[in-house]
């Protein structure tokens, strides 16, 4: 029996897809070994594939040279399984099993391949830590969890296809191996043998290929492309990810969402059966900061922040009031009926908290169930004050004020926004299955760089300027708004993009605008400028993180167990035991030379 060919064993059916409807039916089974239980006379091996797993049984009394072929079955053994589906005595049903309801009595049986003991059981039952489960990925990716995982990420690949294709989208493939340009994130390098001395450089997104294919008449482009980042890394971000790329001809900003908009309908409908009301709600970025702290707002709780400027102008406390003589802002949110749940203690924590995003401290006030009040401030102010700003904050016994007084406005709103997402974890109030999408809108178009010293394009310089701010390009720029949007759901950035600048003079003051030189621009992208001159048509695209919506959609916080083989945080892959240094012939090739080689650690 266990030589059978595999010819004759060959698969009939996937192991979790196996019902009482199929009782009767002779089928052939093959996967792991995922546990093996021993009833003395009776043998039960469960086996494994990515749909399931279905109970197989080898009866001693009935076949014992078929019994002790299974009784050498160990887990993760690979085994081919033919016989007959029968239905479980309502005794044996496992009602935690989909396939709980029936078994295969096993009739031949051959095992494909022998296995080691594994480094870690292949279980979503057992804690196992990051550095383990990367060393050994294929076996990680056996877990039923992460199988589930790459089978919902197939699902969204596919519906983004189906879907822009209806759109009349074409699926065109842009260069892995591109030239190197400034404003962005730094670029992988790739070393040309032909050219010494010169670089490749790996995409950090198609921008600018898109753009050229709006030019050449393409009309509607979508590409799932890999991208690539040198940055440092968090849970949410690797060196390499995957981006639905798209891009649109003869287009406005209401264009673009509203067929992206058909898009995130379609995908939360087909792939976790949840509708998403149309259209969206949208929000200015002036908006979103001033009442959220974030230009990637989480709605799924309240907590808005309140601008009390005014008051703290008039107010008798001199740190309220100078900050705002001074040209600051004193913004507060409310803890609405959570004060009971933070001690002294833990607001002393979250006053360090909030330093961690340069707030210089946070004042608060406390209303007790019985209307009774503590403060760190209320000392310092009149009665009516007082008053006054709880009626700003609507604030009801059992409410917590924090507030944020700073120099910088943007640093107030953004401590706070920090804050009310901190409060919203511990309090449990984020609900992953609570899905918020909103679109941000009107960005600034510029942002300050410390590190250059200059302004810098906040999405990237093709990026079109509201029609009304065009002439503050060279008066006032960074009081110009960008025809830029981003979709965000529950806190984080699901995609972004924009209307692109289809005039060639426009794009010369943008260029300007951002410190380049004539000659600096046309360096970098003179292919860009000379193709403008050809006729362009008005465009305007956007791109998916589809890493990110894939673990949202998943209820994940780390878009590393969507990816089949990721990185870990110093961008290294302990699987392949990479990067690593190359043999002297290979630098030869390329005309490099190494000067410094770093023992890092994993």
């Amino acid at each position: 029996m266990n030589n059978t060919s595999i010819a004759n064993m060959k698969r009939t059916d996937m192991c979790g897809v196996l019902r009482t409807a199929d009782v009767g039916r002779e089928v052939i089974v093959n996967g792991w070994v995922d546990r093996v239980r021993d009833n003395g006379g009776v043998l039960f091996l469960l086996v494994r594939d990515r749909s399931g797993i279905i109970q197989c049984t080898f009866d001693k009394s009935v076949d014992a040279e078929l019994f002790n072929i299974a009784f050498t079955c160990r887990t993760e053994f690979v085994v081919a399984v033919k016989g007959k589906l029968v239905a479980r005595d309502a005794a044996a049903i496992n009602k935690k099993m989909p396939t709980g309801e029936v078994e295969v009595v096993a009739s031949e049986l051959r095992i494909l391949s022998r296995a080691e003991t594994t480094p870690f059981e292949i279980s979503d039952d057992k804690e196992v830590g990051d550095a383990i489960r990367l060393k050994y990925r294929y076996l990680d990716l056996r877990r039923p969890s992460m199988q589930r995982n790459m089978m919902l990420r197939h699902r969204v690949t596919q519906v983004a296809r189906n879907y822009f294709d209806e759109q009349g989208f074409l699926e065109i493939e842009t260069p892995m191996l591109t030239k190197s340009t400034p404003e962005g994130a730094r670029d992988y390098l790739v070393p040309s043998r032909v050219h010494p001395g010169k670089f490749y450089a790996l995409p950090q997104s198609p921008q600018q290929y898109k753009q050229l294919l709006m030019l050449a008449g393409m009309d509607r482009y979508i590409q799932i492309t890999r991208c690539f980042r040198d940055e440092d890394l968090r849970a949410d971000r690797q060196p390499e990810f995957t981006q639905i790329d798209l891009e649109m001809s003869f287009v406005e900003q209401d264009d673009v969402i509203a067929v992206n908009e058909g898009f995130l309908q379609r995908v939360f409908k087909e792939v976790l059966n949840v509708d998403i009301p149309l259209p969206l709600p949208r929000m200015t970025w002036q908006d979103a900061m001033n009442r959220f702290g974030s230009d990637k707002p989480d709605l799924r709780f309240g907590f808005e922040i309140k601008d009390i400027s005014d008051i703290a102008a008039k107010c008798s406390f001199k740190v309220f009031h100078d900050t705002v003589e001074n040209g600051g802002s004193v913004r507060l949110i409310n803890v609405n009926g959570y004060a009971d749940k933070f001690p002294r203690k833990e607001i002393d924590k979250l006053g360090e908290f909030v330093k961690t995003y340069r707030a210089k401290g946070l004042a608060w006030l406390k209303l007790a169930a019985d209307g009774s009040m503590t403060s760190s401030f209320a000392k310092f102010l009149s009665e009516e004050e007082i008053e006054a700003i709880k009626q700003r904050a609507d604030a009801k016994p059992n409410d917590l004020l924090f507030v944020v007084a700073d120099a910088d406005w943007e640093t107030a709103v953004t401590a706070l926004g920090a804050l009310r997402c901190e409060l919203a974890k511990r309090l449990g109030l984020a609900k992953k299955d609570d899905y918020k999408l909103v679109w941000i809108v009107e960005f600034p178009q510029f942002e300050y760089s410390e590190e250059e010293d200059r302004l810098v394009a906040k999405h990237h310089p093709f990026t079109a300027p509201m029609d009304e701010d065009i002439a503050l390009l060279e008066t006032d720029p960074r009081k110009v708004r960008a025809k830029a949007y981003d979709i965000v759901l529950n806190g984080c950035e699901l995609g972004g993009g924009s209307i692109r600048i289809h005039d060639p003079e426009l794009q010369t003051k943008m260029f300007r605008a951002l410190g380049f030189t004539e000659e600096k621009a046309k360096e970098q992208f003179g292919h860009l400028i000379t193709a403008f001159q050809y006729g362009a048509p008005p465009h305007g695209g956007l791109a998916y993180g589809l890493d990110r919506l894939c673990m949202l959609l998943a209820g994940l916080d780390s878009i590393r167990d969507m990816i089949a083989f990721p990185k870990v945080q110093n961008a290294s892959d302990l699987m392949m035991q990479c990067p690593d240094v190359v043999d002297a012939k290979q630098l030869d090739d390329l005309s490099i030379a190494v000067t410094r080689v770093e023992k890092t650690e994993e």
